[in-house]
């Protein structure tokens, strides 16, 4: 078992009912209490919105996660990584740390050349640079700093194929099952010790409860990816919860 967990919560607006504006705003309610207990990584994935509403949500969320990171704890600096999902040009746009990508979505080496391209135009025309919402950082520093680069994977095959394109890290999914895809056969507790092998972090999503996380990190996971785990309890109990199974 790893001697630290990986937390990564995936947003899903619709979940909350209620009307759109008041979605967005406990979304980012959401975002802001994620940042301020720990979470290492959130993924916007509000995959309905156009690519005009997903940018302006995740510059919202961007300013939230910034005045997040100006607090600190008594034992760090909060630093949640904030990714987009799939779409490279938004997550340039808003200043975002990198992307999650769908197991048939463009490879990340397509999506380093893409972001080191970008950054090198932004320095060649004097332009300022994206800001982090990790922290605030000269250009020249940004130009250098690749992209976090998350990778959905089915398969421990799938896994192998995310390390050797360079991905940052793999979700793998289901484990246990997944709402929002219920037809889709659970990989398992095997499936996901196999895939841990390789030389790559695996973070296991699908069904993870407070009761069958230890499993997973057992098997090998260095953490823990959750949409519901995160955003229908309180995240500093459940963070808390995890980083004891990890112990």
């Amino acid at each position: 078992m790893a001697d630290s967990c990986l937390l990564y919560y995936i947003t899903d607006r619709t979940a909350f009912a209620a009307d759109e504006p008041t979605r967005r705003h406990r979304l980012l309610e959401k975002i802001a209490e994620a940042a301020r207990a720990g979470i290492d990584y959130i993924q916007l994935r509000e995959k309905d919105l156009t690519a005009r509403e997903l940018e302006s949500l995740a510059r919202e969320a961007m300013v939230i996660l910034r005045e997040a990171c100006r607090r600190t704890t008594r034992h760090r600096p909060l630093s949640t990584v904030f990714l987009i999902n799939s779409r490279t040009d938004i997550a340039l746009a808003v200043g975002a740390e990198g992307v999650h990508l769908r197991s048939d979505d463009v490879s990340p080496q397509e999506v380093s050349a893409i972001w080191r391209k970008t950054h090198v135009g932004i320095a060649a025309i004097g332009c300022p640079a994206p800001q982090s919402s990790a922290a605030v950082n000269p250009a020249s520093e940004l130009e250098r700093r690749p992209p976090m680069i998350a990778v959905s994977c089915r398969s421990p095959e799938e896994v192998m194929r995310a390390k050797s394109d360079r991905a940052t890290f793999a979700v793998l999914a289901p484990i246990f099952e997944k709402k929002a895809w219920p037809t889709a056969q659970p990989a398992g507790l095997a499936k996901l010790r196999e895939a841990c092998k390789a030389d790559i972090p695996v973070l296991a999503l699908g069904g993870i409860t407070l009761e069958n996380a230890k499993f997973c990190l057992e098997a090998g996971a260095a953490g823990i990816a959750a949409i519901r785990l995160f955003q229908e309890n309180q995240v500093s109990a459940v963070v808390e919860s995890l980083h004891q199974l990890a112990r």
